[in-house]
Parts: C-alpha cells; structure tokens; sequence
C-alpha cells in the first residue's frame, strides 16, 4: 500500500509557505567575486596569486625569523653577484630606504654585513656571513615549499611554463 504524505499541522494552511525567518539569505545567490570581471584582469590575477603566495611564504619563514622581503636580501647577498643596495632595490621593486632597512635588520642578526666594492671603494656591496649563508639553505626549502603548495593546482609542466613567462615579463627589459 502506497504511503500518503503525512497532513498539513491545522494550525497553518497546507497551501501556504511557511514565512522565511528574517536572516534568511536571499532567494538568487549573488555572483561569486571569482567571477567579476577584475577576476580576469592579469594584473590583478598576478598581484592576488604573488600575495597569496608571499602570505604562504611568510608563514613558512617565520620560524626561521624572516619574511620574504629579508629573505630577498639574504638570498641575494649569499649569490655570486655582490650586489649594492642601489642594485637590490632596483631589482626587487623597493624604495631604497625600504632597503637600508632590511640590511639593517639583517646586519642586526648578523645574517649579512656591507663591505666595501672591490670595484668602487665609493661604495659597499652587501654579502652573507657563514650564519647567513646556512640560514639561506633552510630558507630556501620553506619558501620552496611555500611555492609547491601555492601551485599545486598546477602540472610540473604548467609551472614552468608560467616560470617561464613570469621571467620573460619581470625580465623583458
């Protein structure tokens, strides 16, 4: 035998809809921000995926006493290339100050020290200590990390590939 739905209550018409509490949350959903038309703009689609990614990094690099920003710094004093600070700020998009700052910061932890450019004694280049340079090994795998987690929607080949293209924008110069 079929089962009948169970009657209305009598005390509210079967007919009529019961009323909506008032926080009840409007009948059509609103778009979804993903889907704006500044979602599609590569500006902006830069910006959110490098502060997101930078937001990971940092996290990841603060048990080691550094932000992205220091370990820039750090990373670039311990390379070959014994830059300046004028270079450094050039190359990382910095105000100059912003870089004195982060040398100062550095200096401080005894992570890097200016010493004088072999090359032009007017001016001083900024290189690792020992302390910085193994501090660069253990930085380098947590912002290594960082970037797997923020790209992991992405193919080993799709990473590269915006790499690729990333370093052929910042570097078209």
């Amino acid at each position: 035998m079929p089962v009948q739905p169970a009657p209305a209550p009598a005390s509210a018409p079967a007919s009529a809809p019961a009323p909506a509490p008032a926080s009840a949350p409007p009948a059509t959903a609103r778009p979804l921000l993903s889907e704006a038309p500044l979602a599609h703009e590569i500006e902006f689609l830069a910006v959110k995926a490098a502060a997101d990614g930078t937001r990971h990094a940092n996290e990841l690099l603060k048990p080691l006493n550094l932000k992205v920003r220091s370990y820039s710094v750090l990373v670039l004093a311990a390379g070959e290339t014994e830059p300046t600070q004028r270079e450094l700020a050039s190359f990382l998009s910095l105000d100059p100050s912003q870089i004195v700052a982060l040398v100062d910061e550095l200096e401080t932890k005894g992570l890097v020290e200016r010493v004088v450019d072999p090359a032009d004694r007017r001016s001083k280049v900024i290189t690792a200590t020992p302390a910085g340079r193994h501090l660069v090994a253990r930085a380098t795998a947590a912002t290594r990390a960082a970037e797997a987690d923020s790209l992991a929607a992405l193919t080993i080949d799709e990473r590269e590939t915006l790499r690729g293209l990333l370093r052929k924008v910042a570097f078209s110069d």
